[in-house]
Order: C-alpha cells, then structure tokens, then sequence
C-alpha cells in the first residue's frame, strides 16, 4: 500500500478536454493511505473537531450512499473558512469498493468517499474526513493550479482545519489488497515503474519528470508506457 501511495505522487494526469490533474491510481485527488486510488486531491474562529457518533454513524454505514449528516459538518467547516462555493458541491458518502484505504477525496466530482470499515474505528471516522477534506480544501484554493497531494497546499489546509500533525497515510488495519497489479508502466525519462491492477486508458506523464523539465505541465516525452501486462 505504502509503494502505491509514493506512486501516485508521481504521477500526472493529462485530459484534453480539461485541466490535468494529479493521477492517484485513477483520475483526481487521493492519497495513499486515507485518500484511496484517486488522490486529489480551513476558521477565522477555532475550528472545533466534529465529534463521533458511532450508533449515528452505524446507522450511516447500513445505509450507505450519501451521508447527510456528515456532509452538514463538513459544510459547516467550509463556509467557516471562507469555501462557500465549494461547501455548496461537496458531498460525503460510503464508499464498499474502498478496501485498504479508509478515504478518498475527489476534487473534481466534489465528493468524500469513507470507507465502511471505519465503522469498526469510531474514532478515525472524523479524523479521515478531515484529512480528506484537507485535499479537497487545498486544491480549491489553488484552483487550476496543480499541486502534490501532500504538499504544502494539503499541509496548510490540515493546519486550517486543526490537525496539524496528520500524517499522510493510516494505520488502521484494514486487509491489505489481493488483486494483481498486471500491468506495468515506465517513465522514460527517469524509468521509474508504476504498476497498475487496471490498464491506463488517459494519457499519464511522470509527474516528477514533468516538474523538473516542463515547468509541471503536461509533457509527452514523458509519457508512461505499458512494459509488461502480466505483473502479479
């Protein structure tokens, strides 16, 4: 989990269409131990920490899809901070397809995704919100402005929301991922690999290539290709 999630901090999504983004295993903000395979990726009072319910937050988890209830907090938090126009799009939901990470943050879908086994850990399921949310501030604020999913942007982000000492991934125990990463790809610039459980559809770019030689834009030269489809 730790090797995917230094992974997508290398990667960099290009979309013809739209603004590149930062690719986390998929297209958008995660992070690797809280955000989950997409990575993209603050009060002028204290910012009080939500507090846990674990009989409301059961009930959430049965229910799965959105979650009312913690979308009110996280709102809450954002118009507190200035986000008003993000605070109206973001949602909060339960997310079963999440395994080993406990969260996901999608900066262009404006959605939080929770991983139901939190459920089992009442504690970590404010403090994933936050950090997920933290992507999500972040890249707000840098609007078309790409950033590294745990950078300075994130960090300052965490500071605003009052959990200054987060760390970028958990440690919860969850079950760690069975599925085959199959395919494997190359930068050939810097050769690093970045393996896959799914084939790469979008044009992706080494991101640290593509920071040092083209100012962080996207840059074909650099573009991952498939060496091998039968990584296990």
């Amino acid at each position: 989990m730790a090797h995917i999630s230094s992974l997508r901090q290398l990667e960099f999504l290009f979309r013809s269409t739209s603004v590149a983004g930062i690719d986390g295993g998929g297209a958008a903000i995660s992070d690797p131990g809280y955000n989950s395979p997409r990575e993209f990726i603050p009060v002028g009072q204290t910012l009080c920490r939500p507090r846990s319910n674990p009989a409301t937050d059961a009930v959430a988890l049965q229910s799965r899809g959105r979650d009312l209830r913690l979308e009110a907090k996280v709102r809450e938090i954002l118009q507190s901070l200035g986000a008003t126009k993000l605070a109206r799009n973001l949602s909060v939901e339960w997310n079963s397809r999440l395994k080993t990470a406990a969260g996901r943050a999608d900066y262009r879908s404006k959605l939080i995704s929770l991983n139901p086994q939190l459920v089992h850990h009442p504690a970590e399921i404010d403090r994933t919100l936050q950090h997920e949310l933290a992507h999500i501030l972040a890249q707000f604020r840098a609007g078309r402005r790409r950033i590294l999913p745990h950078g300075v942007e994130w960090r300052e982000a965490c500071r605003d929301l009052g959990i200054s000492d987060e760390k970028r991934c958990h440690n919860l125990p969850f079950p760690v991922s069975e599925r085959a990463r199959r395919y494997l790809y190359r930068c050939p610039g810097c050769q690093r690999d970045f393996p896959r459980v799914r084939r790469v559809k979008r044009a992706v770019a080494c991101l640290a290539c593509c920071r040092a030689h083209n100012g962080g834009k996207f840059d074909a030269r650099f573009r991952l290709r498939l060496v091998n489809s039968t990584v296990l």
